[in-house]
């Protein structure tokens, strides 16, 4: 059957939290401004502050809109729709009531940017948006269940259900891919180039902002804190994070590499960050296009050791990279182990030897994981300790290590395995290295 097509004017605000909410499938249901009709259909703007455009990845279609008040079980509510039962009592207490939407949420095929708005609960698109309803976040069996369960108010599944459904979607068949809701991700070296012809009309200006927010958006995904107070337009710095560690960053979109950029950033720098000027890293993050010049590399080396701050250059495409790989696995990217990258000069290969040695580190989890998984063949087999994973492990995949895999280091790793936080190993506590036992969760895939 071919997907129905829709033409969609406008986009309705709401909060980040709530929109991620929807987009992983946690929520299907929001709390828009005013009542909405059942039927209405619009983008989902998420409301952003400090920022000068908007990415749209999704859109929803209203299923239904009620009232609820405080003689609702907010409890409940709160479980459905991912928001505090502490806000959600403190928004009765401020007017009595407030509006519950029930929505079915698509991805777009490709995300769009727009113009940030500050006022409307409704956005009007630059362009009204053609979609259809090819990319569902939930199939119609998920999202009709729990449409009905939150329509009875029905309490939240046992405890049970909830650890097998938390398991399943950890795992390989995840409800909502990952890659979808991220979209955005792959629009960032897109906006490193101004050449592009699908932005007639936009100007340079425009070009270079969409760039520098996409920037942003990019460093605070991988755990930067973005500090918007040093950013000032003509005369101060495109951007700059103050924790973990101090960076100052320049954006220079399309093919037109200025040799200047390193001269520029260390004066924009010393003046405004003043006495924490030699505390910080400078960044100088380049577009699609060229190689930078020999001689803008050269600048930044000589950086090192001209008394100011380290400048760093880094393309587009390896800020994506290291993004994605942030999206793929969650907890891989150490800031301060990547801030050993930062060097003086161009960081590109540095960054992409960092990621290798990260994904080396994850592969060898996998693996032992897969070792655990294959000792443990069912239930009354003996659990095996660390000493039986090693020994399995130099004897299959690891027998090529050199040095090979030790006790303590595969204690370590199994131990980091099966803590509550990681979930993919089970342990049984007893004499620590040489009598605890580990049995399989759940597999650590890796691509």
């Amino acid at each position: 059957m071919i997907a129905q097509s829709l033409d969609i004017p406008n986009a309705l605000r709401l909060s980040n939290q709530s929109i991620d909410n929807l987009l992983q499938g946690k929520s299907i249901a929001a709390i828009p401004q005013r009542f909405t009709i059942t039927g209405k259909v619009f983008a989902l703007y998420p409301d952003q502050l400090d920022t000068e455009t908007v990415i749209i990845s999704a859109w929803a279609r209203c299923e239904q809109c009620e009232i609820i008040d405080g003689l609702k079980p907010l409890e409940i509510i709160s479980h459905y729709i991912s928001v505090p039962t502490k806000i959600l009592q403190e928004m009765i207490a401020e007017r009595e009531s407030f509006f519950l939407m029930y929505l079915r949420v698509y991805l777009l095929s490709k995300p769009i940017i727009i113009p940030a708005k500050s006022q409307g609960q409704y956005i009007a698109l630059p362009d009204r948006l053609k979609v259809d309803e090819s990319s569902p976040i939930l199939n119609d069996h998920d999202f009709a269940r729990l449409k009905q369960r939150l329509e009875n108010l029905e309490p939240p599944e046992s405890l049970d259900s909830q650890i097998h459904r938390m398991l399943e979607e950890a795992g390989i068949e995840k409800k909502v891919d990952s890659s979808k809701k991220l979209a955005w991700i792959k629009t960032i070296s897109t906006l490193g180039d101004r050449s592009i012809k699908e932005d007639k009309g936009k100007s340079n200006y425009q070009a270079g902002t969409d760039f520098e927010n996409i920037v942003k958006q990019s460093l605070e995904f991988l755990g930067f804190t973005v500090d918007t107070s040093h950013k000032g337009g003509a005369g101060g710095l495109d951007l700059f994070c103050s924790k973990p560690y101090p960076v100052a960053g320049e954006c220079k979109a399309g093919r037109s590499k200025s040799d200047k950029a390193v001269e520029q950033i260390d004066r924009i720098a010393k003046r405004i960050l003043k006495e924490n000027y030699l505390l910080a890293s400078g960044l100088i993050i380049l577009g699609s296009g060229d190689e930078p010049s020999k001689q803008l590399v050269d600048s930044a080396i000589s950086s090192k050791v001209t008394g100011s701050i380290k400048i760093n250059i880094i393309k587009v495409m390896t800020l994506q990279k290291l993004v994605e790989f942030k999206a793929k696995y969650d907890g891989a990217i150490d800031l301060f182990e990547l801030k050993k990258c930062l060097q003086a000069g161009q960081i590109d290969d540095k960054i992409y030897d960092y990621i290798l040695k990260v994904e080396g580190k994850i592969k060898l989890r996998s693996k032992i994981v897969g070792v655990v998984k294959e000792l443990v063949t069912d239930l009354d087999s003996e659990k095996p300790t660390a000493q039986d994973v090693k020994v399995h492990s130099n004897a299959t995949f690891a027998r090529n290590y050199n040095p090979k895999l030790g006790d303590r280091l595969v204690y370590e790793i199994l131990i980091e395995l099966s803590s509550p936080l990681a979930g993919y190993l089970g342990r049984v506590e007893s004499d620590g290295i040489k009598g605890d036992r580990f049995y399989f969760l759940r597999d650590l895939p890796f691509n």
